[in-house]
């Protein structure tokens, strides 16, 4: 798939999510609601480590994900960030790659994604989509 026809296969997929009740004035920011319902709870809605389950993971702590630019040399780890969202790079406090403490939210199973779009659909593109959002806000938390 060309990178165009990646970007513009995630914004379909967005603009599909979008609430019907949404109106022309508000705008929905998709990588944040990723962030907010399944990061935020360890690493704090600032993205600092900060969560309210932070303390419950143990081992060295929740990262501080607004460093990750700063401790890479000023590059962004877009890979990383998106393996370690997909489950390609383990992280012991995520859980295991076939669940991940998210559970399906970013994988493709049969033929629909966690959330039961019609088979249809290009569930991988979609899947796709949200793991990209996410990874372009976490982006945007960066530390300048």
């Amino acid at each position: 798939m060309t990178p165009r026809r990646m970007i513009a296969v995630a914004i379909g997929a967005a603009l599909i999510s979008v609430p019907i009740f949404a109106t022309a004035q508000q705008k929905v920011d998709f990588g944040k609601r990723e962030f907010n319902s399944n990061c935020a709870v360890c690493h704090g809605v600032s993205g600092k480590g900060d969560g309210p389950y932070a303390a419950d993971v143990g081992m060295k702590g929740v990262p501080d994900l607004t460093m990750l630019a700063k401790k890479n040399h000023g590059v962004f780890p877009f890979a990383g960030v998106y393996e370690t969202i997909d489950g390609t790079h383990v992280v012991k406090a995520h859980g295991s790659r076939d669940m991940p403490i998210w559970g399906d939210d970013y994988k493709v199973i049969g033929n629909e994604s966690s959330v039961g779009l019609p088979y249809n659909y290009n569930q991988e593109a979609f899947v796709r989509a949200r793991i990209l959002a996410l990874v372009e806000y976490v982006y945007r938390l960066q530390a300048k």
